[in-house]
């Protein structure tokens, strides 16, 4: 798997927010961006800054390793 592929792979943000039942628009209201900024996120096209990754974390009841960097050793 190439560099670029792993780090995509490690924003877990579509997924968190699925388990929680949020809709893009619900999340984004939570942590007060718009709907397209979590678009954006989930699909690796925006960077969020430390205060937005914060608060996507608390609003999905996780941390930032987790949602941000944390790889998935059972698919390797």
């Amino acid at each position: 798997m190439q560099l670029l592929e792993r780090v995509a792979d490690l924003n877990r943000v579509k997924e968190y927010r699925k388990q929680r039942s949020f809709t893009q628009i619900e999340l984004a209201k939570k942590v007060g961006v718009a709907r397209q900024t979590i678009n954006l996120i989930e699909n690796d096209k925006y960077n969020p800054s430390l205060s937005l990754c914060i608060a996507l974390a608390k609003e999905l009841r996780t941390d930032l390793n987790q949602l941000f960097w944390e790889e998935n050793h059972s698919e390797e």
